[in-house]
């Protein structure tokens, strides 16, 4: 989910709780503050403290002048066959191309675990806003391979994207000494998205005398938590009993339109709820059904409805994982 997908789903965590709405119409906010701060705070932790904190083994720096990929797909092989020799994590940081002040060469990274070779491919220069600049997408794009010293297993996408600012990081564990494990972003969803880590936040509000405010920290947070499980990547929920990321649903991702847009719609119709439930006199009498769907159900089929009428024979592209957004600030994109 995005940032603000996550913001309202801690703002609407504490609209449920009567205490939230009852300082609010005292002119007091701030538990619905709580709500949304801790609601959006696992993300921040990672993308604005922690991924400036991770060690890396290995930083491979593409060259801008280099006009063939080989030597990317040579040192991430390099790096697995030394994480199965010293048996350790090896922690690969992946650097972007710039190669000016709005230019970046893009290029697509593959494990093949049947095949047991890593691909790397460029692809076409792009703006910062990742816009292909025309005219740069190679016509006959070479394709660098190199065998990788033992199988694979992928807890991700099979491709990666990197373009713009900052590239993302893999994380090589050896496994029973014969196979390696690929952990994307190993520092992104670990111990910031775990539940003992939301229940830590909320013990010290009630330790400070606000048990109420420590409700609405964990909730908050773990809703957080449980909308990522949706997806791919899935999240370390707790540690620090655990090590390891659960998987996730495979549901969505985390820059899909339709989801995110579902998730903030969702949210501004139960905060809209509670507050009117809890409201003396109100202008209009409507119950809950009834509101959900004239304001929800109803919108959705007439978007869908909408939606599918324009794309009635228009041709599909074909698709095509993009994961160059799972590493990118969810505050901003």
């Amino acid at each position: 989910m995005k940032g603000i997908a996550h913001f309202l789903t801690g703002v609407t965590a504490a609209s449920f709780f009567p205490w939230s709405i009852e300082q609010a119409l005292d002119g007091n906010p701030v538990y619905f503050v709580l709500g949304g701060a801790f609601g959006l705070l696992p993300d921040t932790i990672d993308f604005k403290f922690y991924r400036f904190f991770y060690p890396h083994d290995v930083y491979i720096e593409p060259v801008p002048s280099d006009s063939h990929p080989q030597p990317i797909a040579d040192r991430i092989a390099e790096a697995m066959a030394t994480a199965l020799r010293e048996q350790r994590v090896i922690r690969v940081k992946l650097g972007t191309i710039r190669l000016g002040a709005d230019r970046w060469r893009q290029y697509r990274l593959r494990f093949d675990a049947e095949r047991r070779e890593v691909q790397v491919q460029f692809g076409p220069t792009v703006t910062t806003g990742q816009m292909p600049i025309p005219g740069t997408t190679p016509s006959t794009p070479l394709v660098a391979r190199a065998p990788l010293p033992a199988p694979v297993i992928q807890t991700y996408d099979a491709e990666t994207t990197v373009d713009i600012l900052d590239g993302p990081t893999f994380g090589l564990e050896p496994e029973s000494g014969e196979r390696i494990v690929l952990h994307f972003l190993p520092w992104h969803r670990n111990w910031s998205h775990s539940l003992l880590v939301g229940a830590f936040f909320a013990a010290l509000a009630v330790l400070a005398g606000a048990w109420r405010a420590g409700m609405v920290i964990f909730v908050a947070y773990a809703g957080h938590l449980l909308e990522d499980q949706l997806g791919f990547m899935g999240s370390n929920l707790f540690f620090p009993l655990t090590r390891r990321r659960f998987p996730g649903a495979h549901m969505m991702r985390s820059g899909d339109t339709l989801p995110n847009f579902l998730t903030v719609w969702t949210c501004c119709l139960l905060i809209f709820w509670n507050l009117y439930r809890r409201t003396p006199d109100p202008l209009v009498s409507i119950g809950f059904f009834k509101f959900l769907f004239y304001a929800g159900v109803l919108p959705l089929l007439i978007m869908l409805v909408i939606r599918r009428l324009t794309r009635r024979g228009a041709p599909r592209p074909p698709e095509r994982v993009d994961t160059s957004k799972e590493w990118s600030d969810p505050l901003i994109s």
